[in-house]
This record gives C-alpha cells, sequence and structure tokens, in this order.
C-alpha cells in the first residue's frame, strides 16, 4: 500500500512542477490584441496621438493594440463602453479633458468620471493660448485686459462650443479681471476662428495646435499661454502666470484609463511602460506637431489629477452658473 502510494505521488511531481509556469503562461499579460478606444472620429489630433502612443507601446509589449474609435455624446459612448468592459487590461480609453474634466463639471453623465475608471497614466497636455484679431490695438495681457474694461460689454469672444474648455477657460478669464465679454459659441474651434479672423468677435482661448497655424499666418496676435510655463514653440511668449494670473492653468490634456477595479500588477505593467514610451525623444517630436508635451504620472498621481481638474472646472461652473443638458 505504502510502495503504491509513493509511485503515485512520484507520477504526479513533475506535474505539479509545471504547473505554476502554467498558471503563468495562461495569466501573463498581456497575452492578445488590447482595444484601446479613442471617443473622436478617426483623422484628428486626437487620433493622431492615440495611434503615434500605441504603436509604440504595442512594440513596448510585444502585443498588438488596436484602436477603437468611438465618437459621438462627447466622449459618453466611449465612456461607456470602457466603463462596462471587464477590467482585464484588455480595453483601455484615451480619456482627455473632456471626458474627464469640464463635461463630469457642467453636465449630468451617464458615467462617474472618478469612481467607473482606473488612471493609468498621463499621456501629455497642450495649453491653451489667449488670441486677439490682429485689428485689436493691444500686444499684451495687460493691455487688453486695459482694452475690454475700457469697452464693458461691446467685446465678444468665440468657442468651440458650450462648456468647452475653450468656453470655461475665457469665463475663468473673465472672472478673474472682473469684466464682461459675450461669449458666442459655436460648432468647433474651425468656425471660431473665421468670425474671429473675420473681426465678428474680437478673442479667444483655443488650444496652441490649432491656434498655431493662424498665428504665423498673422492673423491673429498672440498674448499669453495657459499652463505654469512657457512652451517650447513659443519661448518668447508669456504665461498667464507671468501676466499677473498667478495659477492660471487650463490645458488640453490627455491620458489613459481602463475600466474601474483593474488589478495593482496589470496597471503597474500599463504604466510603467508607458512612461518607457513617453521618455523616447522620436515620441516627444512626433506629439509636437499637436504642440503636446508628454507628461509622466503614475497611476495614483493621475487619478488625483483628474480629481482635482474635475473640481476646478466644477467650481468654475457653479460660479459662472454654466449648466448643460447631457
Amino acid at each position: 500500500m505504502k510502495r503504491r502510494l509513493l509511485l503515485q505521488a512520484l507520477q504526479t511531481a513533475p506535474a505539479l512542477a509545471l504547473a505554476p509556469a502554467a498558471v503563468f503562461a495562461q495569466t501573463a499579460y498581456p497575452n492578445k490584441t488590447i482595444r484601446y478606444i479613442v471617443p473622436v472620429s478617426a483623422g484628428g489630433g486626437s487620433d493622431m496621438v492615440g495611434r503615434t502612443l500605441t504603436e509604440r507601446w504595442g512594440n513596448l509589449l510585444k502585443q498588438s493594440f488596436v484602436v477603437d474609435n468611438q465618437a459621438g455624446g462627447g466622449g459618453v459612448i466611449a465612456c461607456q463602453a470602457t466603463a462596462r468592459a471587464a477590467p482585464d487590461g484588455y480595453t483601455l480609453l484615451q480619456g482627455y479633458v473632456a471626458t474627464h474634466g469640464t463635461s463630469p463639471a457642467t453636465r449630468k453623465l451617464p458615467y462617474d468620471a472618478v469612481k467607473d475608471f482606473t488612471a493609468i497614466g498621463m499621456i501629455g497636455a497642450t495649453p491653451n493660448i489667449l488670441v486677439v484679431n490682429s485689428a485689436i490695438p493691444v500686444k499684451t495681457v495687460k493691455e487688453f485686459v486695459d482694452y475690454v474694461k475700457k469697452n464693458p460689454g461691446k467685446l465678444s469672444y468665440g468657442s468651440a462650443g458650450q462648456g468647452s474648455l475653450t468656453h470655461l477657460t475665457m469665463e475663468l478669464f473673465k472672472q478673474q479681471i472682473d469684466s464682461f465679454m459675450v461669449h458666442i459659441p459655436y460648432r468647433g474651434i474651425a468656425p471660431a476662428f473665421t468670425d474671429l479672423i473675420g473681426g465678428q468677435t474680437q478673442a479667444m482661448f483655443p488650444g496652441l495646435a490649432a491656434a498655431l497655424p493662424h498665428i504665423r499666418s498673422g492673423r491673429v496676435r498672440p498674448l499669453a499661454v495657459t499652463g505654469l510655463t512657457r512652451h517650447s514653440q513659443f519661448k518668447d511668449l508669456p504665461t498667464l502666470d507671468e501676466s499677473g494670473f498667478k495659477g492660471f492653468d487650463a490645458q488640453q490634456w490627455y491620458g489613459v484609463v481602463g475600466p474601474a477595479n483593474m488589478p495593482a500588477p496589470i496597471v503597474k505593467t500599463l504604466s510603467e511602460s508607458l512612461a518607457t514610451v513617453l521618455k523616447a525623444p522620436d515620441l516627444r517630436e512626433k506629439l509636437a506637431i499637436e504642440a503636446i508635451e508628454p507628461m509622466v504620472m503614475s497611476p495614483d498621481q493621475f487619478a488625483e489629477f483628474i480629481k482635482k481638474d474635475i473640481a476646478r472646472w466644477t467650481k468654475l461652473a457653479k460660479d459662472r452658473k454654466i449648466e448643460l443638458d447631457s
């Protein structure tokens, strides 16, 4: 009897020895294609960011990414698809300032921008830039503030739409200078620029990437950028912070999130590999096309960043009585 039991133990020993390796092979991450949801249509700047990033990220992880463009609802459709996905690391979302910043501050959404997601890390950000029609007789922020105060109610500013970052940034500016300009919302930044150049509006706070061609052509005049440091492409242009608006920060940022409750080891793998990709010089060069500066953040840092961004815009929306339908 004892001999038979001993023989059975010896026969099963090799299988037991191999079991951990087999389990690891089944659970090693990533071992299949990762779906990367981008909440805009293909072809735009945000889509370019996603495709540029995932190409390099996939090479590093030795696993392919599939970019899934899910436009609609200002990012709501993409956010819901991500929040409902299995938290296994095979569905990720390229969140940005609208999905996890301004929209939660101004709209009632069918998702919780904090509780329904796992923060992976920041990708990068581009500042907004205060520009004026070239016919306006101002060349500095101070001169512009004086001009606004001397022409109460006579000036207007455009935005890419109600509740957009371009809208909220100018409202923050108006709040700080305690003066009034009429808001003219457009369906996107392109028509807003058309009227700014034509003189129908006098000022705007677009993202730097959208403003670059108009600045270079001389059709609009830049006065200052948001953010706390000068931008590498406009080193002679001051920040709002330098211009007397201490702490004035509003940026078009992009980051990566997944569904809530993702396992810590998977989050660690994604976060550390993302940081490696962001530090590569060639990625910085590619993102510079959209005037984006890479920004490495840990999952905890990025989660805190999102909370603070939502809180900041929520306070402004309440102060300025900006509340939009979902």
